[in-house]
Order: C-alpha cells, then sequence, then structure tokens
C-alpha cells in the first residue's frame, strides 16, 4: 500500500492544506466575567494579610460600597470569615496538593486558592464552580501564568474528600492534630485544653474530652445577645419589642434570631445595648459582691473602653441600696476609646478619664475619694475568649504576647485594689481562659495585697457548669458567650460597718 491514498483521502488533505494557507480565524472566545462576590472577598482577604486590616471592619463597608446585599452579602460574609478563620488549615491542604511551600506562592494566588480551597471542603458550592471561578480571578488579577497552577491545584483538591483532606494534614489525636483539624494553632488550643482540665491535672499529657467541641464552638458565628438597660426596660419587655429570646443566664440578655441590631428602637432609644451575655454577668458580678463596708455609691472601671460595662455598672447602680448616689469614674487610655465611653454612658452618671489606670494620681481630671466601693479590672488580654468574633486573630497572635500581657494584667489589679476603699471589692476579668491570664493572675495579686477571693459561683448562682474554684470561667460551647472569666476579691479591712444592701 505504500503511500497509496484513496480519492477521498486525498480531496481531506488538499482540503486541509487549503485551510493552513488559508486559515478561517478561530471565534474569540468572549472574556469570562469575574464574580463581584468573590472578588469583592479576594480584596478583603488582600486587606488582611498584606495590609494588617481585620476583617470585620473592611468586609461590611467594602459590601455597602459595592451595593452587595440580602443573599450576596450573607455569602460573602461566609467565603470571607470563614477563609480567615481556616487559614492555616487551608494552608496545609493547598501545600499538600501544590507540592509545594505556601511561601513559595504569590500572595495573591495563595489568597485566590484560599477563597477556592475553602469553597471545596466547607461549603455546598459545586467543585467545578468553585475551581472555575476562583481559576478567572488569577487570571483578572494579571496572574494568566499562575492561572493553570491554580486550576491543577484546586482540581487535585476537588479528587479527594473533605474529611479525607483534614485526615490527611492531621492524621492523630494530638493536641496538634485535633487543633489543626479545628482550624486553630496548636498554642491556643493547648491553652484551651489546659482551661478545660479540673485543677490538678496533668496539662502536658491529659486531652480534655470537651476540647475538640470547644475548637468547633469557636468557628461557629455568635448570635446577637442585647442587654437591657436596667432601670429602662425589663428583660420581658424587651424580648416583646424585639422578638427575642430571655437570656438563660443574665436577668437582662436577649437573644437575637436574626436582623441588624442597629434598626431596632430599643437601640436608638437607649433602652437596650448590644453585649454579649458573658460580659453581662462580668458587670453583674461586681454589682452583686458582697463589701465589707457601707457601699457608698463610689464605683470604678479601670480599662473602660468602649464603655458597655460601664453604661450596665452605671444604670444598674441607679436601682442599688447605697448610702449616697452611684456614680462611675471610667478610665480608659486611649482617648478614641474614651470617646466611645462617653458615647455609651451618655445620659448616665459616669464621669469618663483619659489615662492610665496603672497610675490614678498621674490623672488630673480625677478626683479621686478615699478609696472605691467597688472596681471593675477587665483588664486587655490575648481575646482568645472572642475568637469567633474575629476570624483572623488565632492566626495573627503568638504565645509570646502572653507574657508581656499578663505583666500588664498583674499591675491593673494590683492598682484595682489599691483603689478599693478596705472592706471594698474589686471584679478582674478577662476574655480569654488562658490559666496565665486569668487564675494565675487573681492568685498571685490576691497573695501579694492580701486580698480575699471570694466565692465568684455564689455571686452569679445562675451559670451553670461555670464554677473553677472560686472562679467563673465561662465558655462559648456550654454557655453561648465569649469564654470570660470573673474573679472577685475583697481588700482587707473594715470601714463604715455592714454592707449596705446593694
Amino acid at each position: 500500500m505504500g503511500g497509496f491514498r484513496s480519492r477521498s483521502e486525498s480531496a481531506r488533505a488538499n482540503r486541509s492544506n487549503a485551510q493552513k494557507k488559508n486559515p478561517t480565524p478561530a471565534p474569540r472566545r468572549p472574556a469570562r466575567s469575574v464574580d463581584p462576590v468573590r472578588e469583592l472577598c479576594l480584596d478583603v482577604l488582600g486587606e488582611v494579610h498584606g495590609q494588617g486590616a481585620y476583617g470585620n471592619l473592611v468586609l461590611p463597608g467594602a459590601l455597602r460600597a459595592a451595593s452587595i446585599s440580602g443573599r450576596d452579602a450573607a455569602f460573602a460574609t461566609e467565603l470571607t470569615y470563614g477563609c480567615l478563620r481556616a487559614t492555616g488549615q487551608l494552608d496545609a491542604v493547598i501545600e499538600m496538593a501544590a507540592g509545594r511551600p505556601i511561601g513559595a506562592i504569590d500572595p495573591p494566588v495563595l489568597d485566590a486558592l484560599r477563597l477556592g480551597t475553602y469553597q471545596i471542603l466547607h461549603t455546598r458550592v459545586e467543585p467545578h464552580a468553585a475551581v472555575d471561578t476562583t481559576v478567572e480571578l488569577v487570571r483578572h488579577r494579571g496572574f494568566s501564568s499562575a492561572a493553570g497552577f491554580a486550576n491543577g491545584v484546586l482540581r487535585t483538591i476537588t479528587r479527594t474528600p473533605a474529611q479525607e483532606w483534614l485526615r490527611r494534614i492531621a492524621p492523630g489525636t494530638s493536641i496538634g492534630d485535633v487543633a489543626l483539624r479545628s482550624a486553630h494553632p496548636r498554642w491556643i488550643a493547648d491553652a484551651i485544653n489546659n482551661a478545660l482540665l479540673e485543677p490538678g491535672a496533668d496539662t502536658d499529657t491529659t486531652i480534655s474530652p470537651e476540647l475538640a467541641e470547644a475548637l468547633a464552638a469557636n468557628n461557629r458565628r455568635p448570635a446577637v445577645h442585647l442587654a437591657a438597660r436596667p432601670g429602662a426596660i425589663s428583660q420581658e419587655e424587651l424580648a416583646l419589642v424585639t422578638g427575642g429570646e430571655t437570656g438563660a443566664y443574665s436577668p437582662y440578655a436577649v437573644y437575637l434570631p436574626s436582623g441588624d441590631p442597629g434598626d431596632l428602637d430599643a437601640i436608638r432609644q437607649g433602652l437596650a445595648s448590644v453585649q454579649d451575655e458573658g460580659s453581662q454577668l462580668v458587670a453583674l458580678a461586681l454589682c452583686r459582691a458582697p463589701l465589707g463596708r457601707v457601699d457608698r455609691g463610689r464605683w470604678l472601671d479601670l480599662c473602660s473602653g468602649p464603655g458597655g460595662k460601664t453604661a450596665f455598672l452605671a444604670a444598674w447602680g441607679q436601682g442599688a441600696e447605697t448610702s449616697q448616689r452611684v456614680r462611675v469614674d471610667a478610665i480608659e487610655v486611649t482617648p478614641h476609646r474614651a470617646d466611645l465611653v462617653e458615647k455609651a454612658t451618655r445620659g448616665l452618671p459616669v464621669r469618663v478619664h483619659t489615662g492610665d489606670g496603672r497610675d490614678l494620681r498621674a490623672i488630673s481630671s480625677l478626683d479621686m475619694p478615699a478609696g472605691y466601693d467597688r472596681v471593675l479590672v477587665d483588664a486587655p488580654c490575648t481575646g482568645l475568649g472572642a475568637l469567633r468574633r474575629r476570624p483572623e486573630a488565632r492566626w495573627r497572635k503568638s504565645p509570646e504576647d502572653v507574657a508581656e500581657l499578663v505583666a500588664l494584667q498583674r499591675e491593673l489589679l494590683a492598682a484595682g485594689l489599691a483603689a478599693a476603699a478596705p472592706g471594698g471589692v474589686v471584679v478582674y476579668s478577662t476574655c480569654s481562659p488562658h490559666l496565665a491570664e486569668t487564675r494565675e493572675v487573681a492568685h498571685a495579686v490576691a497573695r501579694s495585697e492580701g486580698a480575699e477571693i471570694l466565692d465568684a459561683s455564689a455571686i452569679l448562682p445562675e451559670v451553670p457548669r461555670g464554677a473553677v474554684g472560686p472562679f467563673i470561667q465561662l465558655w462559648p460551647h456550654r454557655h453561648s458567650t465569649d469564654a470570660m472569666f470573673i474573679a472577685a476579691l475583697r481588700k482587707p479591712g473594715d470601714s463604715g460597718g455592714p454592707e449596705a444592701s446593694a
């Protein structure tokens, strides 16, 4: 047969040669449009990872500027916050699928891969849609040469179920593996585990049976909690006018099922505020703590910004049985946050002072009494108890932050006790369960200052499963609150006889 061609084969060959000489232009594929919602998410991720911005501050403004609302806004919120919460976990999957270190991937491409990977692993978005929209984003951002790489990585991820990916990156039962499967740094999982264990347990070898549940709770968006202003509206009335549900622990808490609390008349009229139930319990503990003296109505909030607890104290104090009308001095070191305290306490007997709570005598505007009856020290902390509210926070913090904060916390608590009158009470709180910031600070300062540690669970008997010795530790997975720590201390001495009922 050699080189023989049939007539039909020769005709086809001639046509093919003619087409090569005079090719017909192929129809140009129209440029695929980039999904504006996903593009906005990528913009926010870039600001957070590249510029150190905060997702919960940037995203709402970006949505308004782009006129994105309703279901699209909800989708953008889920993608953005989800990617920020799960950054370390997503990076581990991407690194394994890509076969190269995360640091070798251009940051904008990496953020796009995180966005696509999150959709594949954690949402009901069709995998092909997650891949295609991500590749288009990469191409649209000027990384056409990386589009094939992104396509290959994401298609590799789609070929394996999500649970199998989590097993691959964290195959064991160690705290490190539990942490990565739950999208937490190891050191934070260690801190939470240690706080969950009973006092005296071996923290090096024991894993709390609640650890996985506690970490999972940090990945769920919190419900909106309202605080009825004491003396202005009751919990039941607030629940009725807002369509909410009365809280489980604070007699002022209302859970809002949905909607923007800023649209509520009760908020606009100053009858209520947005405040986590755990924060309400902190303020309530100070109001209820038994004094060793007559309450003269001189109260102090040593670290008052942004002012929610200060407002609660001042409002509650108006109905308290004190020898004189309650007045609250509020100290805030940051001028901007001091302005927030002014706004939150407008119309209440509160005087706001800008200064360092560790040195009250240096605050010229403060007319210090002989001693305060009640002092709140809601100290700056790592914020490990509010990780569900700040999605990127867990990946920005480091163990080195703790030591510096502990030194500050001890100084503030000691200053609070120094400012209290003999027989006065100080409530120390943090939005962190880390033992170094909580029990260890309270015990150390109580010893050095000779203060009595009161039974916090007797002050707040409505809180179940919160007592840790004389302290209270709240948990998102147990109480649906932030992980607030509460300690109540009483300064030694007695000045003024028995406490008035307050």
